[in-house]
């Protein structure tokens, strides 16, 4: 049994998409034992994104330096720069704002491989690359090009924790014990 920690962005709360979202999960047996809804602070954002996570920011830029690519898009003349870094650090100050602009619905997901399960059913991070099927590639178009012409995040509806030492932080990060339940539902029983 795992758990791992998933938010619902302010774009899945704003289009409406929270029961849908919590349904795929719930369908295929996971349960979720934490749920909050709340604007996140500069301070929570801050330790959940940390600027000294170099390789995470370096992903982010590198992620739009290849969708540039593909859509023969100039970096340099579209963010003034083509260094992963420098791009991820614009993309991360982008997010951190988009992240405040309304509530998320913060969720600890617990069930067996859950980290890897629940972000199966998220999809790639990048919704054009998001197999049909999978929440992003079911519900939501966008893009690099798009998000960073806009000077914005990708509107990809979910975090997911990527691993484990990911999800053990982040679950104590955004929870604490007392927020946190335990209880058997009827997927349990089938699987003993």
């Amino acid at each position: 049994m795992e758990k791992t920690l998933v938010i619902l962005k302010p774009d899945a709360i704003q289009r409406g998409l929270i029961g849908e979202i919590i349904g795929r999960f719930e369908k295929v047996g996971l349960k979720i034992v934490g749920a909050k809804m709340l604007v996140a602070s500069d301070a929570l954002l801050g330790k959940h994104y940390p600027i000294e996570r170099r390789e995470f920011i370096e992903g982010m830029g590198q992620k739009s330096l290849d969708n540039y690519k593909e859509l023969d898009i100039d970096p340099v003349e579209a963010l003034g720069t083509d260094d992963p870094y420098e791009i991820g650090k614009q993309i991360l100050q982008w997010m951190l704002d988009y992240l405040q602009s309304g509530p998320v619905l913060a969720m600890v997901i617990e069930g067996p491989h859950a980290i890897a399960l629940v972000r199966k059913l998220r999809g790639h991070t990048l919704p054009t690359m998001a197999a049909p099927g999978t929440i992003t590639g079911d519900l939501s178009f966008d893009s690099s090009s798009l998000a960073n012409g806009a000077k914005r995040p990708i509107k990809n509806l979910v975090h997911a924790s990527g691993n484990k030492e990911e999800a053990e932080f982040e679950v104590n990060l955004w929870f604490t014990k007392d927020e946190l339940f335990e209880y058997d539902t009827i997927h349990q029983a089938h699987m003993k």
